[in-house]
């Protein structure tokens, strides 16, 4: 995915507050009735739906539901895989800290649309220290004399006294069982409570308090009075910073979403002709299909560009037409269930050869693309492997007479940026555009270590409408974007299963082309995790 140039700042106290901790929203379904919020888990049966069929709950009905039920508490979990890990990551957290109170929120559901809500997605902070990935969670570190003591705060099992397991918007039969607080402390090594009695403790706090910012309104209030956005920007810091370097679980995971995402986009090849027939929509649900059934989801908006739409870099729309003769940019990713992207993209000649123009652009591409990879070892500026992509395309530029040389005066100048526009890779972990919030020294301007993992994704893209270049290059787009992994001696594309020159594209295209796909289900099944 190509790099923002101008990337998000981070959340403030003013971000809007979305729902509460302590009150999960309201039930998104018509019967039989939904708490009010803030009614859930307290002593009173939640209230009936306004619009619900049901206008209440008779003492018999109530009486019946709270009884005759299974002792369903599971005794026989085993820690997550990565406990270790994360174990590790909150010392490293609490030795950079100590004496102050860390709280990292993983988010609340957000509304979608009235009472229907986008899937969740923990925070990377919290996920990362964590292992956990559920809603209206918090993990908060208390300072001890030694260092800090660990508390994950969730919401219980659904309280079968009051009702709200059946009459609450996210009661356990209206969007399934959640672990009790034991079963959690089990899976992810950590003690656990229960998270509405959190504001209150918040509240009473004393001493040094930072809190990850921008995820929990509930969260922030409680600690209004206690925290400074400065003092806060210097823990999401530190944890963007953490993630640069990645663990052996880390790299595990990225190159299990590369190996899914190379099956995706052999889905696609294989039913490109579905395509052409109906739109790129075609070729998102069928990379989405393999994102669900091998992972948690797409890693990011999936970018299936057509045509002169592959000259818009972030083109997510994906309802445009697919046509024989134009190229297609197919930029996606899989997520992991660990939430671990992949981000990748190939752009193939719909009709499955290149014409001379359409190849030399991405020739010129390619040739930038191994220019890059080849300067990404350790010990290296990070800048380098953009410097040295940015050169090949300046002197390509240059030769057909679209840039006026000499190449140095160019990049000097940064002239190629009209065609290349974006920076030539971003990390990569949790989020497809990993460690934002690091400082620059660490990042741009820092040096590549072994662990840390990269996009390499040189492109050149020629605007329909762009007056400065010949008729004939108008519209064409062409990205080729890989996942490399800097090792101790250079460096390992976690990608390298998809072919990257025009001649091997041609022949991996003409190999699958209309052979009907294959189906996700048969594939290898993700990491037990």
């Amino acid at each position: 995915m190509a790099e923002e140039q101008n990337p998000t700042v981070p959340p403030t106290p003013e971000t809007p507050a979305v729902a509460e901790t302590s009150a999960p929203p309201t039930d998104p379904s018509d019967e039989p009735g939904t708490p009010e919020e803030g009614d859930a888990g307290t002593a009173t049966t939640p209230a009936p739906r306004k619009n619900g069929l049901s206008r209440g709950v008779s003492d018999e009905l109530a009486a019946n539901m709270r009884a005759g039920w299974a002792d369903t508490e599971q005794r026989d979990l085993e820690p997550i895989p990565q406990a270790g890990h994360t174990a590790r990551r909150r010392a490293e957290l609490s030795a950079r800290f100590p004496g102050e109170r860390l709280v990292v929120p993983a988010g609340v559901l957000k509304t979608r649309s009235n009472d229907t809500d986008y899937p969740f997605r923990a925070t990377v902070e919290y996920a990362y220290l964590t292992g956990d990935r559920t809603e209206a969670s918090v993990l908060v570190l208390e300072p001890t004399d030694t260092g800090h003591d660990a508390t994950l705060y969730r919401l219980p099992r659904s309280d079968r006294e009051n009702g709200e397991f059946w009459l609450g918007g996210h009661g356990e039969l209206w969007v399934g069982r959640r672990h009790s607080l034991t079963e959690a402390e089990r899976l992810y090594g950590i003690p656990c409570a229960d998270v509405r009695e959190l504001p209150e403790k918040l509240r009473e706090a004393t001493g040094p308090v930072r809190v990850v910012r921008g995820h929990d309104a509930g969260v922030e209030r409680a600690l209004h009075d206690k925290v400074t956005a400065e003092r806060d920007a210097e823990l999401t810091t530190f944890l963007s910073e953490m993630r640069l370097v990645k663990d052996e679980f880390e790299i595990a995971e990225l190159t299990y979403a590369c190996e899914a995402t190379a099956r995706g986009f052999e889905d696609v090849v294989r039913v490109l002709d579905r395509a052409v027939a109906t739109s790129e929509r075609y070729i998102e649900g069928t990379f989405f299909l393999r994102a669900r059934v091998e992972g948690n989801d797409i890693g990011y908006g999936s970018i299936c560009a057509a045509g002169p739409h592959a000259t818009t870099l972030h083109w997510v729309r994906n309802d445009g037409p697919v046509r024989e003769g134009e190229l297609l940019l197919l930029d996606a990713g899989v997520e992991t269930r660990e939430l671990y992207t992949a981000d990748v993209t190939r752009t193939l000649p719909i009709g499955g050869r290149f014409d001379d123009l359409q190849r030399k652009v991405y020739d010129a591409v390619y040739e930038a693309q191994e220019a890059g990879i080849a300067a990404v070892r350790p010990g290296a500026k990070y800048s380098e492997f953009h410097e040295a992509a940015q050169r090949v395309l300046a002197t390509r530029l240059v030769e057909w007479g679209l840039l006026e040389g000499p190449v140095e005066r160019a990049l000097e100048l940064g002239l190629q940026r009209r065609w290349t526009l974006h920076g030539t890779g971003h990390m990569l972990g949790l989020d497809v555009h990993d460690c934002a919030t690091a400082r620059r020294e660490t990042y741009a301007d820092g040096t590549l270590e072994p662990g840390m993992c990269l996009t390499v994704e040189p492109g050149l893209y020629f605007q329909p409408d762009d007056l400065t270049v010949p008729e004939e290059y108008r519209g064409i787009g062409v990205r080729i974007e890989d996942d490399i992994l800097v090792t101790e001696d250079g460096n390992r594309n976690l990608s390298a299963m998809l072919p990257r020159t025009s001649e091997a594209v041609e022949a991996w295209m003409a190999e699958l082309s209309g052979t009907g796909g294959s189906a996700p289900w048969d594939a290898a099944p993700p990491p037990v995790g």
